[in-house]
């Protein structure tokens, strides 16, 4: 369903509504309209601005092309901090599910408190793990935070640790999953990315001079595809724990989350019948157990004879089935296919 001109983000899964648009509705009451950007993809712009309908031009950071989430961040923090010197920002992944949403938003403004009161601190916020996952980042709970209440400094982070590990973690209690969500203030992810990745450091700052100049777009599309490609995880959250110069900071949040990086973490979200049999669409199943079917087609009829633990993806020009339990290869699976599908 996810393709180069329609990212998961803005498919309309849930009662017709988009990851985005539901992203957009969490801060609603939190951070003024004005205040909200939005980085993505520059080919997605007018799909973005029409999902979320107070979002404006200006206010859109487009990537020429995706260089994975430290990038992303660098672009925010390099414009913000160029607008304004103090810009604390909170980046919120759009590929998330989140309730309820008052614990989230309260989270969030303490998050804030956390980093004006300290621009060396960086805030993340902790997920308790339900199983032991190697799909997300772990986070361990150090010493208290003097004067804030259930904020914790950062111990140790690990991205996604091998089962074994994942295991271990969730045995010991003191760790938890890396949700995603970031408040950093601007002026200090700059100076972090001079120390600990100067190159792409060098690089925003080029696109940051001419940010409000008629050669934007030009430095842009010059200078971003040459940025040294990795996540926000390995290139600023692991080694800013040992940076004498930066605090990690951990606000545990009690929320239910999923981190919808695959077909599986979607269907969790399905009723399904008395033989774990979930679907979307119209389908019937004989001898089946743990099928889940979603389809983007009302009227077409999928039916499962003697078949155990799929997952079947029906569009209009292609249909995905996989075992339940490899729906997060299906990025690798998408590779492969033809350029046309992709």
């Amino acid at each position: 369903m996810s393709r180069q001109d329609r990212p998961k983000q803005l498919l309309e899964l849930f009662d017709g509504q988009s990851m985005l648009g539901l992203a957009a509705a969490r801060i609603d009451g939190v951070i003024p309209t004005g205040n909200q950007f939005i980085c993505g993809s520059s080919r997605c712009k007018e799909q973005v601005l029409k999902a979320i309908p107070s979002a404006s031009e200006d206010r859109f950071l487009g990537e020429p092309m995706a260089m994975d989430t430290l990038n992303a961040v660098g672009l925010s923090a390099a414009v913000l901090s160029r607008q304004d010197p103090d810009a604390v920002f909170c980046m919120l992944s759009a590929d998330q599910l989140i309730k309820p949403v008052d614990e989230f938003t309260r989270r969030i403004r303490d998050g804030f408190a956390l980093v004006e009161e300290d621009p060396n601190r960086i805030v993340t916020f902790s997920i308790t793990p339900t199983h032991p996952s190697t799909g997300y980042g772990y986070i361990k709970v150090g010493e208290p935070v003097p004067g804030h209440e259930a904020a914790y400094e950062a111990a140790s982070f690990k991205e996604k640790p091998d089962m074994v590990t994942a295991e271990l973690y969730l045995a010991e209690g003191t760790y938890g999953w890396n949700s995603g969500i970031f408040i950093f203030h601007a002026g200090t992810v700059m100076n972090a990315l001079a120390r600990l990745q100067p190159d792409t450091a060098e690089g925003l700052q080029k696109i940051a001079a001419a940010w409000s100049s008629q050669y934007r777009q030009d430095v842009l599309d010059e200078v971003y595809p040459t940025l040294h490609r990795t996540s926000v995880d390995f290139g600023l959250i692991e080694p800013a724990i040992e940076d004498e110069h930066l605090r990690v900071c951990v606000l545990p949040m009690d929320v239910e989350w999923v981190d919808m990086g695959s077909w599986h973490s979607f269907i969790q979200m399905m009723a399904s019948d008395e033989q774990g049999n979930r679907t979307s669409s119209e389908s019937v199943f004989l001898d089946s157990t743990g099928i889940s079917v979603i389809s983007e087609d009302p009227s077409h009829l999928v039916a499962v004879l003697g078949c155990h633990d799929l997952v079947v993806v029906r569009t209009p020009d292609v249909t995905l089935i996989c075992d339940a339990g490899s729906s997060e290869q299906v990025k690798e699976l998408a590779r492969r296919v033809p350029a046309r599908f992709q």
